[in-house]
């Protein structure tokens, strides 16, 4: 009897040390990292076929064909209210890691011009994926061949003469325009367009005096001959060197500022996710998008873009979001653009 109870302790001994060898085992491994457990829905405040619906539908490409998630992207627009469809409809799913949403610069101009109840403190920041370019363009038959030809022209011909043609009303375009009215002491006709397509087109054909496209949206004209580049609204020029026309490649367009127009303006290609999301669903996109910026699609599309590959995430990216916003604030309420 005694040695059968001294077995059945040497036993529940023995099976107490494994339990806590495994209760141990498993405190020192790492948690598992958060992913989704479902599709994400990819939410494009905007309609089918401009850059930003381009954009995620490219990063919808690259995820598949890279296998960068277990589960799927799926592309959704929200074009309603000038991009408040798709902003109102991430800023109600708080706490939902299974959405998120590409972002440009109606980010902030929608809210300010249509007074709808958002803002981008709203949503959670992730990334900077890049800023888009804008650059003045001219029909290459004039005779402006820098830009401070070209509004020295503006000015002597006095105001509300020369019209400057653009995507939409009192968005980026627009508001581009109003910067540069305020940095040169012009005032432009304002012509808006449907799309970035039209606007080159109607510049080559003469309807307007000039355009601040994008370098994408005007890339063929300049490339055919038909407009001329005379410079890029940012503090920088673009890094790229490879010839675009015959004679000139991206880098060889001037900045504004050196072109003696002191003026910049670039527009966000941003993701936010929902409100209420934890540090490890944030850090599963960050990582996501940063993996996505490391294929050679990406590089590629971002060379044939034109675009400030400039990435920014936590502090870095709310600071600027915040000037951002504040920049937009002060031309738009110098134009009479803001809601009443």
């Amino acid at each position: 009897m005694k040695s059968y109870q001294a077995k059945l302790k040497i036993r529940v001994v023995a099976a107490a040390t494994t339990v806590i060898a495994a209760v141990g085992l498993s405190a020192s491994l790492p948690a598992m990292a958060w992913e989704p457990t479902k599709p994400v829905e990819f939410v494009v405040p905007a309609g089918t076929g401009g850059g930003a619906d381009q954009m995620a539908r490219l990063m919808q490409g690259i995820i598949v064909k890279h296998k960068l998630m277990n589960q799927s992207m799926i592309v959704v627009n929200k074009s309603g209210g000038a991009g408040a469809e798709g902003f109102l409809s991430v800023k109600e799913a708080k706490g939902d890691p299974h959405k998120i949403i590409i972002t440009l610069s109606n980010l902030f101009t929608t809210p300010l011009a249509t007074g709808v109840p958002f803002n981008w403190k709203e949503m959670t920041p992730v990334s900077m994926m890049a800023l888009d370019q804008f650059v003045l363009w001219v029909n290459a038959e004039k005779p402006y061949k820098t830009a401070k030809e070209y509004i020295d022209a503006v000015k002597a011909a006095g105001p509300n003469k020369m019209k400057m043609g653009g995507t939409g009303s009192k968005q980026e375009d627009q508001i581009l325009t109003v910067g540069l009215e305020k940095a040169t002491g012009t005032k432009f006709i304002y012509v808006p367009f449907k799309g970035g397509g039209e606007v080159a087109v109607q510049l080559v054909g003469g309807h307007v005096d000039s355009s601040v496209n994008n370098p994408a949206e005007a890339v063929a004209q300049w490339r055919a001959g038909k407009l001329r580049a005379l410079c890029v609204f940012d503090d920088t020029r673009l890094p790229y060197k490879a010839k675009v026309t015959d004679t000139q490649s991206w880098n060889d367009i001037p900045t504004c500022k050196e072109a003696g127009v002191p003026t910049d303006y670039v527009m966000l290609r941003g993701i936010f996710a929902a409100p209420g999301i934890s540090a490890d669903q944030l850090k599963y996109y960050i990582d996501l998008m940063q993996k996505i910026r490391a294929t050679p699609d990406w590089k590629e599309y971002m060379e044939k873009g034109a675009f400030n590959q400039t990435f920014m995430t936590g502090a870095d990216f709310n600071k600027w979001l915040t000037t951002a916003e504040d920049n937009h604030r002060n031309l738009m309420k110098e134009a009479g653009f803001l809601a009443k």
